[in-house]
C-alpha cells in the first residue's frame, strides 16, 4: 500500500499539547505507514504479552505498533550505516554498537506492554536480531536502603534509583562489552531480589523501559554528569490524561488485590482483606501521594524529550502519534 501524502501543516501538534517541532498523526493517518511490514504475532502471542490491565487488540498491533516497528527498523539501519562509515574512517574493528531505545511513561499507562510488544515485533525482523528488554525497576535501591534514607514513600522518584549503576550498565552495553548484567526486581516482594541478575550478551537492540529514563541533567551544576537518556538512539513516551491514568491505576490495584496480594509473601498482602470501598480509597490515596506527584513533578516533564509520543484515550487505545521532526 502506498503511503498517504504528508500534509505538514495539518499534522502540526495542537497548541497546548506538544511543541510545533512534533508532527501529529491520527490513528487513521499513522496506520498506512506500516507499508508492507508483515504481521508476525499470533493471538496467542498477544495474550502472553498483554499487561494485567491493558486492553490491547490485534488491531492495535497492526495500526500502531507495526508502523512503529517499521520506523524503528529504518532508524536502526541508518544508525548502523553511520557507525559503519565511522568505523571505516577510523579503521576500527571493535564490537558492534547496540541500538538502544528508551521508553518512558507513568505508572499504569501501559509502557511495559508497549515494551514487550516492541521487543516481540523487533525480534521477528527478517535478520532475526537479538532484542533485550531491561526495566529500570531493577535499578531501584533495595528497600533497606530506601528506608535508611527515608525514601520509601518516594519509591519511583529519581532519587530512589541507583542511577550510577544504571549509567554504568548502559555505558557497558553501548561499548559492546562481552557480557553485562542488571539486577532483577520482584513486584511481588516489592524489592530487589538478592543475587538475581539479568544477563545481556551482544544485543542488536536493547529496550530500556522505566518511569524516569528520559530524565535530563538540571540546567546548571551537572555539566559532566551522564544520564540514561544520553545513551538512547531513539526514545518513546506513552501518555494519557492524568485522570484516565489514575483510573487505570485504581483498576489495576483492584485486580492485584484479588490476585497477587493474596499471596502471604506479597509485600502488599495487607491490602488483600480490604473491602472494595477501602481498596479504592487506598489506591486513590497512593496515587495522590506518590504516583500522581511523581508523574507531575518528574515524568511528564520529560515528555517533550522523546522522539515519539503515543497518546492513549480512555479505552487504552492509542488515538494519536506525535513524531518529533528530525
Amino acid at each position: 500500500m502506498d503511503d498517504p501524502p504528508v500534509t505538514t501543516e495539518r499534522r502540526k501538534a495542537p497548541r497546548g499539547t506538544l511543541p510545533s517541532r512534533f508532527l501529529t498523526f491520527s490513528r487513521a493517518e499513522w496506520a498506512p505507514l506500516r507499508a508492507n511490514t508483515p504481521l508476525t504475532l499470533s493471538d496467542d502471542d498477544l495474550a502472553a504479552l498483554r499487561g494485567l490491565n491493558d486492553v490491547l487488540s490485534m488491531e492495535d498491533v497492526v495500526e500502531i505498533y507495526l508502523p512503529l516497528s517499521r520506523l524503528l527498523s529504518l532508524y536502526v539501519q541508518g544508525t548502523r550505516t553511520l557507525h559503519g562509515a565511522t568505523s571505516t574512517f577510523l579503521g576500527d574493528r571493535s564490537a558492534k554498537t547496540p541500538f538502544i531505545i528508551g521508553l518512558a511513561g507513568s505508572v499504569a499507562v501501559g509502557k511495559s506492554t508497549t515494551a514487550r510488544i516492541l521487543q516481540a515485533l523487533l525480534s521477528r525482523w527478517p535478520d532475526h536480531p537479538r532484542v533485550d528488554l531491561i526495566t529500570t525497576d531493577g535499578f531501584l535501591l533495595p528497600n533497606r536502603v530506601l528506608e535508611e534514607r527515608g525514601l520509601m514513600q518516594r519509591k519511583g522518584f529519581p532519587e530512589s534509583y541507583d542511577r550510577g549503576r544504571l549509567v554504568r550498565f548502559l555505558a557497558d552495553v553501548k561499548s559492546g562489552a562481552e557480557e553485562v548484567t542488571a539486577p532483577v526486581y520482584s513486584h511481588v516482594r516489592y524489592d530487589i531480589i538478592p543475587g538475581a541478575q539479568q544477563t545481556v550478551r551482544h544485543p542488536d537492540v536493547v529496550i530500556v523501559e522505566g518511569l524516569n529514563v528520559l530524565q535530563a541533567p538540571p540546567a546548571v551544576g551537572a555539566e559532566m554528569q551522564l544520564f540514561a537518556s544520553d545513551f538512547f538512539d531513539f526514545s518513546i513516551y506513552v501518555d494519557a490524561d492524568e485522570q484516565i491514568i489514575e483510573e487505570w491505576y485504581v483498576s489495576r490495584f483492584m485486580k492485584l488485590r484479588a490476585t497477587v496480594f493474596q499471596d502471604p509473601q506479597a509485600y502488599f498482602h495487607r491490602f488483600a482483606s480490604l473491602s472494595d470501598q477501602e481498596a479504592r480509597e487506598t489506591a486513590h490515596r497512593i496515587w495522590r501521594e506518590i504516583n500522581g506527584r511523581n508523574l507531575r513533578e518528574n515524568i511528564l516533564t520529560t515528555r517533550t524529550r522523546a522522539q515519539l509520543v503515543l497518546i492513549k484515550g480512555p479505552e487504552h487505545r492509542v488515538h494519536s502519534v506525535h513524531l518529533r521532526r528530525v
